[in-house]
């Protein structure tokens, strides 16, 4: 009975803030307008955004399958082992984390983290740090290859190495937050695995020609269920971003068009621009809709590439940037929760969002000045 009271209640400064935020934003351009414009944004991003994207992902999980059958992944992962302990403190085995995410989505990490076979190479604290470590790398091929697709090359292997670094930051952050909390934690192993000889498994006798098919169709397959996954995000975070982003028509009055909005995020940017200007290098305070989306789905961030480009206010050190803190944060703040409950470390699901806050700002802050010195080249 008192559940069901609570919950009665709770439901009241949700409908406040409701009635309040569309009811602000509706008093500005007009009841009719904002609920037209919301609809007609959706739409564009439906068929010029989420339909591109879902070509990338479509293409991209083609190739990452097919470097998987063809050995590749391993290839990477050897290459990235010896990087693993004196950077961000991990086995040579976390290596193949960083790959699999890049290549697809965050939680591929954790997949890889419920096998005991890999968990067992991990201390505690190490183990629990992966959350940080996988979500650096999460879409990561999925953000350079839209973003070389909007013509721009060189800017987003800058961001690459931006991604890293934040990446470093968050994922050592995270392990001394947890020594800090749980000290036996850093002789503690993860997982205690019996390693028995285990049986290889029979590899069917196909042909070359067909392993490169099943792959590169399996790869799409799974290419499409991630396009599918991203319209909410983008749909729904990214009309609303737009509403708080964009303003008028160039006539200056609302006619419920696609992407006007009331300009409240570059108004409050404006008034601290100096700070993202020296940080980021943003030239414009609309950019600063591109990391506030890339807290909940770096999808939905992607895109708001786009309209930037046209509208004149992205330059390369905002792609870099982008790219940079678009993958470092790839949605973070929805995937942290779940990813740490399965791992079976819920309660440290906040340390690991403030480590993961300060990496992605690294990020961008690296990415920006390693363009600032690739422009002056």
């Amino acid at each position: 009975m008192n559940r069901k009271k609570s919950s009665i209640w709770e439901g009241v400064p949700c409908l406040v803030i409701i009635l309040l935020l569309f009811g602000g934003i509706g008093s500005v351009m007009g009841i009719s307008q904002m609920l037209n414009t919301l609809m007609k944004t959706a739409h564009d991003l439906l068929l010029n955004t989420v339909f591109y994207l879902m070509g990338v992902t479509v293409l991209t999980g083609a190739i990452g399958k097919l470097f998987i059958e063809f050995g590749v992944v391993n290839l990477f992962e050897k290459i990235l082992r010896p990087l693993m302990r004196p950077i961000f403190n991990l086995p040579g085995v976390a290596s193949l984390g960083a790959v699999m995410t890049f290549l697809s989505d965050n939680p591929a990490v954790i997949s890889l983290a419920q096998d005991k076979r890999f968990s067992s190479y991990f201390k505690k604290y190490q183990f629990i740090s992966l959350t940080n470590f996988g979500t650096a790398f999460g879409m990561g091929l999925l953000v350079i290859v839209f973003m070389m697709g909007q013509g721009f090359f060189a800017e987003p292997i800058i961001g690459l190495v931006g991604a890293c670094v934040g990446c470093m930051t968050s994922t050592r952050l995270m392990q001394r937050a947890v020594l800090k909390s749980y000290p036996h934690f850093a002789d503690e192993l993860a997982c205690e695995a019996s390693f028995e000889e285990q049986e290889e498994q029979k590899v069917e006798d196909k042909s070359l020609f067909i392993r490169i098919l099943n792959s590169l169709l399996d790869g799409g397959r799974m290419g499409v269920e991630v396009g599918m996954a991203i319209i909410p995000g983008v749909l729904i975070i990214s009309s609303f971003i737009m509403l708080l982003t964009f303003g008028a028509s160039a006539e200056g009055v609302y006619t419920g068009a696609a992407y006007e909005g009331v300009e409240l995020l570059p108004w409050l940017a404006g008034k601290v621009s100096f700070v993202f200007e020296w940080l980021f290098g943003f030239t414009d305070p609309h950019l600063i809709a591109f990391p506030i989306t890339a807290l909940g789905a770096v999808g939905a961030a992607l895109g708001l590439v786009p309209t930037f480009i046209e509208s004149g206010w992205a330059d390369g050190n905002a792609i870099a940037v982008f790219t940079a803190i678009g993958m470092c944060w790839s949605g973070y703040l929805s995937t942290h929760t779940a990813m740490l409950d399965s791992l079976g470390y819920r309660e440290l699901t906040s340390k690991a969002i403030v480590a993961h806050t300060i990496g992605g700002l690294v990020a961008a802050i690296v990415a920006h000045w390693l363009y600032v010195l690739y422009a002056l080249i």
